[in-house]
């Protein structure tokens, strides 16, 4: 269990909850489902009877040892160990209890990544930042995930929901993909959030590029923080 704390992951232990991800995923047999922490494999067995292919990863291989010798009956299933940001499968859905210390590399990836929606659970906090409004309480990966996805709030799942409990409420957040950005874009987005407390005028000249746009970013929308990102990368 050291192991999981480090990664930053609790199981989850209610059936009805994990029920209700597999329903608001909308999955059908057309659909090949991609499954980041396949943990004690709650959401497992429920995903494969719904969708033609599940492709389940969990980096702790004592688990995928489990699942495998759990679920030797279930055909649809492919069980791999390793890091799932890693990996080059193609999927139609994601679906993922996401462990707390790797939410944003993984919002990040699937922005890059071509697949039509998720369903995945994140710690409060996180989801806050996905969602944030106020352009003083947003961080470089709001822009990112609202860029990228339509994103719904969908239910909270109370800490007690999970072995161990986390230290915070988690949420169920839906993810609906809009459009793909590339690393270029997302590093980008990532370094002018670095510069926030300077003006759009000497942030651009930290990459040689002009204006003579005295705001801060605090003061942009996203789009007009997408239209700077893309003035910084043009040739």
């Amino acid at each position: 269990m050291i192991k999981r704390k480090k990664l930053g992951q609790h199981f989850l232990n209610s059936n009805s909850i994990a029920k209700s991800i597999v329903s608001e995923a909308k999955i059908t047999k057309n659909d090949i489902v991609f499954e980041i922490g396949t943990g004690q494999g709650i959401l497992t067995p429920l995903l494969c009877e719904k969708a033609g292919k599940v492709i389940s990863i969990d980096v702790d291989e004592t688990l995928v040892k489990n699942a495998r010798s759990k679920f030797s009956d279930i055909d649809n299933l492919v069980l791999k160990s390793g890091d799932g940001l890693k990996k080059k499968d193609d999927f139609t859905i994601f679906v993922s209890n996401l462990p707390y210390s790797r939410s944003k590399d993984t919002i990040e990836w699937l922005a890059q990544t071509s697949f039509s929606h998720g369903v995945i659970m994140v710690q409060k906090e996180f989801a806050d930042k996905l969602l944030a409004k106020s352009s003083k309480n947003r961080k470089a990966i709001s822009i990112i995930a609202t860029q990228a996805f339509k994103i719904t709030m969908l239910s909270k799942v109370g800490k007690n929901n999970f072995s161990p409990p986390p230290k915070i409420d988690s949420v169920i957040l839906k993810i609906v993909k809009k459009n793909n950005l590339n690393k270029d874009i997302i590093q980008t987005i990532n370094k002018i959030f670095s510069y926030r407390r300077k003006t759009v005028k000497n942030i651009l000249k930290q990459f040689d590029k002009e204006s003579i746009t005295d705001k801060r970013i605090d003061y942009l929308s996203g789009d007009e923080i997408i239209n700077l990102t893309n003035k910084i990368l043009k040739k």
